[in-house]
């Protein structure tokens, strides 16, 4: 009796000394996970009482895993168990968790009070799981804490977090005692979606609800409204707020300068940058970001540079900055330098800073770089994300790089980034641009959700691929789907592919009902079309017509479609119009000295050619050299006319010179009134065999198996004595061939180009 009687004392002491152990937050880890393994080894796990301390204590330290192993082992746990759990991983933002548990306690019948409720409505606002957070509303209406200020506050959270600002105003204005933190976060919710209205009107009501704006109030509403494009009303706001004498701080700033840039007012900026002086602000990392970017908005490279150097130590958000703004306004060598200066000096440049390199380079021109920039990105480990991949698509679709797009296609995929409308639409245009229209066709027909720019993409795509008929269907399938509407640019695509096809009948029409029809006013681009198509159909008097009844100024695009037209039909005295009215609009564009001398050389006007170039001389004037782009075995070529630098360069010449002999044997004779130069009819052939795309295409002959599709990119119209070159070829060889240029894709196939000759 007396060893039975020792032993039960030595049980309760030991248990009193667990109890006062884990009834104090001051515990160790170590500490609870010891005593937790003594009451499992006692016998004393199913003890709620002593459980619920525990649990309490795993709360504490996040330990969450081994909470919910002691939970599972409680034969019957109570809602005190579940509690602190609920809160913890509520409060460490560990939403699926707190959900997970607060499913646990619905699973044991145990129904949630006024304590649990916040936490797990909280958790719907994380997560944005408006389904579960209505499902919490009902039960709270029908338990009877409809109420209670702490649950109506955070459904108001939850509902604005869900985008539901008609059910989150419904539980405000229920609210007995509205708080300020409620009715800023409904307030700022209104004006994250753009609701100036209601934004306003409700912070206006402020005074009559008892509530006192504080600095979070204001800085929500700046916040939302930058966020929403409400650049003016967050700047208004801002102003109201000084003058109202609540002191910014750094969120407010960092807030309103985005908004300044975006609307362009400097004046407005540089008092804000004084103010940040004044206050002593200028050292906050956020508000320097937000200054260079302001400055770069307004197109103050200077200000901005000065900005960035006057830092005492630089971080990666400056520098982001930094490189935006100097490629927004075309410093695309310094927005490298200063990639190279982060780099340098040991920062781990992050996916925006790459992002915004690729971007610079691609919307630049240069498109390798990019490309290359792309493939480091990945090799020093910086995942590209959705941003990314609609950034670097238009550079590959500009060299044809398509291994290098379907590589990136194959990335969204794995990544899910198709669900994305700017990656999916990017992959359509990119496709286009690399002669795989049927790919743009295919990616835009699994797009779950389609936006203008995705219609105008496979409408683009089918105009430079001359496919007219196409283009006008997709037009009309896009206004029968009852989504978008055809806005300027739809037309543009629409009246080039009529342009590229000759169908000029089609295209008057599509012209005529665009104002009519759809009430969008042409453009000059719209006229630039029309120009081109009746140029290029040989109504050039009706072209130069149309000119003359524009009710705007007539640009250069307008007017270069007519000098164009006119090289194509030969036509002197309108070329020499449309030339004199280029020269005064674009005096330092050789294209149009060029275009001009060409005119007059087709004509054998030889003195007349040789006076225009000598003016380009004079004016310092250089022609831009051809230039092509072909991608063999996953890597892009550039070829330029008449370079011999390429290690190939003698096998391209030799099957040169073996296909042109065999397109003579053929009876085709090379084109040399494209030659515009007056020199010996030998050395024209000799110019002819220099073209950038005829040695862009012998190089992928040379190094691809037969009957491998070639895919080439040229930055100038393709001449008609490559053009011809191109249709034997493709028989000859029994390739696809496939060539961009200036004006249109070019499908050679069996001796034939999808053009049929008209371009």
């Amino acid at each position: 009796m007396k060893a039975i009687h020792h032993s039960h004392f030595f049980e309760t002491s030991q248990l009193n000394h667990i109890l006062r152990l884990v009834s104090t937050r001051a515990a160790t880890l170590a500490q609870a996970q010891q005593s937790h393994a003594y009451i499992v080894k006692t016998g004393f796990s199913g003890d709620t009482h002593l459980a619920n301390k525990l649990l309490s204590l795993y709360a504490h330290h996040h330990r969450f895993a081994d909470a919910d192993r002691l939970l599972r082992s409680l034969p019957q746990p109570d809602v005190f168990s579940f509690a602190p759990l609920i809160y913890a991983s509520s409060k460490v933002s560990l939403f699926d968790q707190t959900l997970r548990f607060f499913s646990g306690l619905l699973a044991r019948g145990l129904l949630p009070d006024v304590y649990v409720l916040p936490s797990a409505i909280r958790a719907c606002a994380g997560l944005s799981a408006l389904v579960i957070g209505r499902q919490l509303h009902g039960y709270v209406l029908k338990a009877g804490f409809a109420l209670d200020c702490f649950v109506q506050s955070s459904l108001v959270h939850m509902y604005v977090k869900c985008s539901n600002l008609e059910d989150a105003h419904k539980v405000f204005d229920e609210m007995h005692e509205p708080d300020v933190v409620s009715w800023s976060a409904l307030a700022a919710g209104y004006a994250k979606e753009g609701d100036t209205a209601n934004a306003i009107g409700l912070f206006r009501k402020a005074e009559s609800l008892g509530i006192q704006p504080n600095l979070v109030s204001w800085n929500g509403m700046i916040g939302g409204f930058n966020q929403s494009g409400c650049f003016l009303e967050a700047v208004s706001l801002f102003r109201e707020m000084h003058l109202r004498g609540c002191t910014p701080d750094g969120t407010s700033i960092s807030s309103v300068l985005p908004a300044i840039g975006d609307l362009g007012n400097l004046n407005v900026g540089i008092q804000v940058h004084g103010f940040v002086i004044k206050l002593g602000c200028k050292l906050d990392i956020c508000i320097v970001s937000s200054l260079i970017d302001m400055y770069g908005k307004c197109g103050c490279t200077t200000e901005m540079s000065l900005v960035f150097e006057d830092m005492a130590q630089k971080d990666l958000g400056a520098c982001n900055a930094m490189i935006s703004g100097l490629s927004r306004n075309g410093l695309v060598d310094e927005a490298v330098k200063v990639f190279k200066q982060c780099r340098d000096e040991g920062m781990d440049a992050n996916v925006v800073t790459w992002t915004s390199m690729i971007a610079s380079c691609s919307q630049h021109g240069r498109d390798m770089e990019a490309l290359e920039l792309f493939r480091e990105m990945q090799t020093v480990g910086v995942e590209p994300n959705c941003v990314t991949i609609p950034c670097v698509l238009p550079a590959f679709g500009n060299i044809a790089a398509l291994m290098h797009g379907k590589a990136a296609h194959c990335f969204s995929i794995r990544r899910g980034f198709l669900d994305n409308v700017f990656v999916a639409s990017a992959l359509v245009d990119m496709y286009a641009n690399c002669g795989r229209v049927d790919l743009s066709k295919l990616t835009f027909d699994k797009m779950a959700t389609k936006n203008l720019v995705s219609w105008n993409a496979l409408i683009g795509g089918y105009a430079m691929h001359g496919k007219a008929a196409e283009a006008i269907n997709t037009l009309h399938l896009m206004m029968q789907s009852g989504g978008e509407k055809p806005d300027a640019i739809s037309f543009t695509s629409v009246l080039s592919a009529c342009s590229q096809t000759g169908l000029s009948k089609e295209g008057e029409h599509y012209f005529e009902i665009m104002a009519k029809d759809h009430g969008i006013k042409p453009r000059l681009e719209h006229y630039a079309c029309m120009v081109s198509l009746l140029g290029r159909a040989g109504r050039l008097k009706e072209a130069h017509s149309l000119i003359t009844k524009m009710p705007f100024e007539p640009d250069a695009c307008v007017w270069g479609s007519l000098l164009s037209s006119c090289k194509t039909h030969r036509n002197m005295h309108l070329g020499e119009v449309a030339a004199n009215e280029l020269f005064k609009l674009e005096p330092t564009n050789p294209g149009n000295y060029i275009l001009l001398s060409n005119i007059y050389a087709s004509n054998k006007k030889w003195n007349e050619a040789d006076r225009i170039r000598k003016k380009m001389e004079d004016l310092g004037l250089r022609k831009n050299p051809g230039c092509s782009w072909i991608e063999v075995k996953n890597k892009v070529h550039m070829l330029l006319a008449g370079d011999k630098s390429h290690p190939q360069m003698t096998q391209i010449m030799e099957k040169l010179a073996e296909l042109g002999f065999e397109m003579k044997k053929s009876g085709f004779l090379p084109d040399t009134d494209f030659v515009l130069q007056d020199v010996e009819e030998q050395e024209k052939e000799q110019i002819l065999c220099g073209h950038s795309e005829k040695l862009a295409v012998v190089l992928g002959i040379l190094n691809t198996g037969k009957g491998y599709p070639l895919r080439v990119i040229k930055n100038l119209r393709i001449c008609g004595d490559c053009h011809s070159f191109m249709k034997f070829a493709s028989r000859f060889e029994g390739r696809e061939i496939f060539v961009r240029d200036t004006n249109r894709f070019h499908h050679f196939k069996d001796g034939a180009c999808s053009c049929m000759d008209y371009w």
